[in-house]
């Protein structure tokens, strides 16, 4: 079998190259902007966009995971921040689906966001695979549109297609609020948090590039979206205890009416960030269970206390 990995050197792509070749009894051929390997040499891969070329990464491949996109910014400085998202991620994407499906490609693997659905679920009722999708903003309209070009394009041309949406995924190197959390850690900065009542679902790098690999080999994979989690959804203040015992740096909560600290939060522009700081976002892996048999391999303990150590040994 012969895979293509798209944004190879990413969080994800690069953890995908490294481990789908002893997973999967692969040959991996890494796209990315950085540089990659086809079949006939080193070559840097296209940006995505409605005219890339994909021909020379695509050729031998059985299989695509694709794992490039714009992604979600904090700050974005886009003018039309939903054209932007859309030319990359869903004219982008589509490109290279239309290439692979002419190529022979067998099956086409899509990295997706749990943000394609929405930016939080119930309390009690996680989100499912097969809800309807109702994104909130501009990236997760491109993510769910980006699905739903794959599902009508590769299902014309006889392709296999698959859509993968995770939550927040973290593990060594992860960035973001993921990292900035460690850092309040381990800086002793007292946070407003211990009030707050939510759960939310993660899923650490191993498990995610299990559950793809898994993906791009079984059956019943074929033409199915997937959510996937560890499988052990914490609330906020809890997966902050965790997290300080991996950093052996206890956390100093303290409480602050979610109400009010959201509002404060508004007033300083940090509305979204710290909405998912209070807010419950969980989501069901029935489906990846049941269908396909899969458990996640890393119990979230040991995914904090590597991804603790990781930081540990090089904080930025």
């Amino acid at each position: 079998m012969r895979i293509l990995v798209t944004g190879a050197s990413g969080f994800v792509g690069s953890a995908l190259v490294a481990a789908l070749p002893a997973r999967c009894g692969a040959d991996v051929l890494a796209a990315s902007r950085s540089g990659g390997r086809t079949l006939t040499g080193d070559a840097t891969a296209p940006e995505l966009s409605a005219e890339a070329d994909w021909r020379p990464f695509l050729a031998g491949c059985d299989v695509v995971v694709h794992a490039a996109a714009r992604v979600h910014v904090m700050r974005e400085t886009d003018p039309d921040p939903l054209a932007a998202f859309r030319a990359v991620n869903v004219a982008g994407t589509a490109r290279l689906v239309e290439q692979a499906a002419s190529i022979g490609v067998r099956r086409f693997v899509l990295l997706s966001s749990i943000k394609a659905q929405g930016e939080a679920s119930p309390p009690g009722q996680p989100l499912r695979a097969d809800d309807p999708l109702h994104p909130q903003d501009p990236y997760g309209q491109s993510k769910a549109e980006a699905e739903a070009s794959l599902a009508d394009v590769a299902g014309a041309a006889g392709m296999e297609w698959v859509v993968i949406r995770p939550p927040l995924v973290y593990g060594p190197g992860v960035k973001g609020n993921f990292r900035s959390m460690m850092a309040w850690l381990r800086r002793g900065i007292p946070l407003p948090l211990a009030a707050v009542d939510n759960r939310r679902s993660l899923v650490a790098l191993p498990n995610l590039v299990d559950f793809i690999a898994t993906c791009v080999a079984h059956p019943d994979a074929a033409n199915q979206r997937f959510l996937v989690s560890d499988g052990d959804d914490l609330s906020t203040p809890e997966l902050l205890r965790r997290l300080g015992e991996a950093l052996r740096a206890p956390p100093r909560l303290f409480p602050l009416p979610p109400v009010l600290l959201q509002g404060l939060a508004r007033t300083f522009g940090q509305g979204a960030a710290v909405a998912r700081l209070l807010g419950t976002l969980q989501v069901d892996i029935g489906k990846a269970r049941e269908r396909l048999g899969w458990r996640p391999p890393v119990a979230v303990e040991a995914a904090l206390a590597r991804t603790a150590q990781a930081w540990l040994a090089k904080p930025s």
